[in-house]
């Protein structure tokens, strides 16, 4: 194997960590953020690129930068490496409330494709790179544009999704009809396009939106039931507006809740 081999325990239920434990000189790459804690003796270092051993000299670090990049990630990530003679833990959190997946490289054919925001952490020798979408209908209205991430590899790597995690096995043929939001990733074997919902009357007062995505089997699907640009903007509706007022304050009916509530301020 190319990837470092590495331990993990994940503890938690609805705001998770990974715990993942290094034998002597092993090391585990993270995005910027995501740490929590470490033993003594761990030594942390920013890195240029994601850090696998596939990047060769200056140029395959500026390509593998220039990809993350793309997808809207820091161009650097942070390598921790034991350098005790006995085994040590470092430790990294989920960025808001939901689970954290852990994906067997060995198990996906080598690639696991994802949402662009939802790696968190693998072992050194994973590549992360970018996914473009072949198709102009997904590339368009997919929701992750014409990129999305794809992990690469023997070693193990850890997801994060919103909410509560759903897996979906599909048969050879078999079609799950997903909000485009909704999707946390899949294997390599799975075919992904846009399909739009019909109707007048879906379309202008349905509320979820014109597409959702087609995911045809074989291939295994991991689906979240609160993605983050969802949860972000309920809370920005719900923000108070420039003067101090909420969305709902300066209405009868908003006055009356905040009472409800035991808020006094109307």
């Amino acid at each position: 194997m190319k990837a470092h081999e590495i331990d993990y325990c994940i503890y938690g239920e609805e705001m998770q960590y990974v715990e993942i434990e290094l034998d002597p000189q092993e090391i585990v790459v993270a995005e910027s953020g995501s740490f929590m804690m470490m033993d003594a003796g761990i030594k942390m270092e920013t890195i240029f690129g994601d850090g696998s051993q596939q990047q060769s000299g200056v140029l395959g670090k500026l390509l593998s930068a220039g990809k993350r990049m793309l997808t809207g990630e820091s161009l650097f990530m942070t390598a921790y490496q034991n350098q005790n003679y006995g085994k040590s833990k470092v430790c990294f959190a989920a960025p808001y409330p939901g689970k954290i997946v852990a994906i067997d490289l060995t198990q996906y054919q080598g690639k696991f494709i994802c949402q662009k925001d939802a790696f968190l952490c693998a072992a050194k020798g994973v590549s992360v790179g970018i996914e473009f979408q072949r198709k102009l209908g997904t590339g368009l209205f997919g929701g992750e544009g014409f990129i999305m991430q794809k992990i690469e590899g023997d070693g193990m790597a850890f997801v994060h999704a919103g909410g509560t995690l759903a897996r979906k096995e599909l048969r050879a043929g078999e079609v799950l009809k997903v909000d485009t939001g909704c999707i946390v990733g899949f294997s390599n074997t799975v075919e992904y396009d846009i399909e739009f919902v019909g109707g007048i009357k879906n379309s202008i007062f349905g509320g979820e939106g014109l597409f959702f995505a087609t995911l045809r089997g074989p291939g295994i699907v991991y689906v979240q039931s609160l993605p983050f640009s969802r949860l972000a903007s309920r809370i920005i509706a719900s923000a108070p507006r420039a003067g101090g007022r909420g969305r709902d304050e300066g209405s009868l009916l908003g006055g009356l809740g905040n009472m409800l509530d035991g808020d006094n301020r109307f």
